[in-house]
């Protein structure tokens, strides 16, 4: 549920005030009011409730009024039932508002019920409601892919849930499982899953029109990582079950490009493994074969989603494929960088780059360009292979890892996502648990590229 909908006649009215019109938004209420509004300043998320009938709804602090995500704090502090804006501050944009409000309804409720439903909201005039619940949707989709512990949502119950979202749009899918990675010539993704229980696999998704341009969307699907025979500490494994966070994202993407029936030829492509210990995990010192036919001494056991992905990338590629995205919960590095809100980015197309600029702005979506920095290739190189998977130095850790992957890309147009895929703490719109990162602002870039060009 998106807590979206499209009229209510027994909505009561939400004012939205901010911090330097609070004064008078009080001074505004009839006299005997007043009193409820004592102590509301309009600070983020603050309420004050107006029962009386003549003046029924609330009062709701904005802040600094610049942030429309702040209304995602309201579905479930405000009391429960239809609500409506009395008004949009100057500047928001409506389908935003209403996606915020949609965000911040979220509960995982697979194993615990809800504590109370979310309160509703009447969608702003001059919001697009069909958008705001597609979005909504995919990112609740996201959020409970990634918040579903590794012992529901391994290989096989991702490969349930890719399935489920191909059959609710007619997609077609294919599965390359087991030892038949082998013999299709999958031999990373293979080598990182073979010591789990269960079985590796690549994920294949294809919907659209073959005459539209073709939009390959890839995700690391590492449904838990022990780290392999290099193995984490405890507080390093703990949240691992979000180390398909990737797939997670690039499926509730292809999500909304399906739902809102964007003119694309879509392929998405997870590789789902669990990186496990076992007699037949591969081992520090092995050299595996890739598709790309380039061989990869193994450094680190724990650098494994990159591993998975190059094989992906590289099937991806063998298509003539318009635009190639991946997103990877793939280095710590990353987050050292610019921690768990903002996701980097790697694109050596300058356009493509300020496409995804101007588009995470406009959905409040934030994202950081890194660079590929041709003078740290070589750190990639193999001294008895032609890569390795870790580079001798823990400096730089993500710009590396992404030129690894960018070995597999070939000339392809490509953007790459180092996400965190994770809340550590709530804030509004975004709870604290799974999440979707960047892929909004994906969406919103690719709407803007593709929609009128079918």
């Amino acid at each position: 549920m998106t807590a979206l909908i499209a009229t209510a006649s027994d909505a009561r009215i939400l004012r939205l005030v901010d911090e330097a019109g609070a004064e008078a938004a009080i001074a505004a209420l009839a006299p005997e009011h007043r009193s409820l509004a004592a102590g509301f300043k309009g600070k983020p998320g603050q309420i004050a409730l107006l029962p009386d009938a003549a003046e029924a709804g609330a009062l709701f602090g904005t802040g600094k009024g610049k942030d429309a995500f702040v209304l995602g704090a309201a579905p479930l502090t405000l009391p429960e039932g239809n609500w409506q804006l009395e008004s949009l501050p100057a500047g928001w944009d409506a389908t935003l508002a209403a996606t915020a409000w949609a965000l911040g309804s979220y509960m995982f409720t697979t194993y615990k019920p809800a504590p109370r439903a979310a309160a509703c909201l009447v969608a702003p005039e001059g919001a697009d409601l069909d958008e705001a619940k597609a979005v909504a949707e995919a990112v609740h989709l996201t959020r409970d892919l990634v918040n579903t512990p590794a012992d529901r949502m391994g290989p096989e119950g991702l490969e349930a849930a890719f399935r489920a979202l191909a059959n609710q749009f007619g997609a077609t899918v294919r599965v390359t499982r087991g030892d038949d990675l082998l013999s299709q010539n999958y031999p990373m993704i293979h080598a990182v899953g073979r010591a789990a229980g269960e079985a590796p696999r690549l994920l294949e998704l294809e919907w659209g029109d073959d005459s539209h341009p073709r939009l390959a969307l890839v995700g690391k699907g590492v449904t838990f990582d022990t780290g392999g025979l290099d193995l984490k500490a405890a507080q390093f494994m703990r949240l691992m079950k979000k180390d398909m966070g990737g797939a997670a994202n690039a499926m509730g993407l292809a999500r909304i490009v399906m739902a809102r029936n964007l003119p694309v030829r879509l392929h998405l492509l997870v590789p789902a493994v669990e990186n496990a210990v076992g007699a037949g995990a591969f081992r520090p010192g092995d050299i595996i074969d890739s598709r790309k036919g380039l061989t990869v001494e193994i450094d680190n056991t724990d650098a494994e989603g990159r591993l998975v992905l190059g094989d992906a990338l590289t099937r991806a590629t063998e298509e003539n494929v318009d635009l190639l995205i991946d997103f990877a919960t793939l280095t710590g590095a990353a987050r050292v960088a610019l921690g768990p809100e903002v996701a980097p980015f790697y694109t050596d197309d300058d356009a493509l780059a300020a496409d995804l600029a101007k588009s995470a702005g406009s959905v409040a979506d934030p994202l950081w360009r890194m660079p590929l920095w041709d003078g740290y290739e070589g750190e990639m190189d193999g001294e008895i292979s032609d890569l390795v998977n870790s580079a001798a130095t823990p400096m730089a850790g993500s710009i590396t890892a992404a030129l690894f992957l960018r070995r597999f890309v070939g000339t392809a147009r490509w953007v790459h996502f180092d996400i965190f895929a994770w809340n550590p703490k709530p804030r509004p719109g975004r709870p604290k648990g799974g999440d979707m990162h960047a892929a909004r602002a994906v969406y919103q870039m690719l709407k803007e590229r593709f929609q009128n060009k079918g």
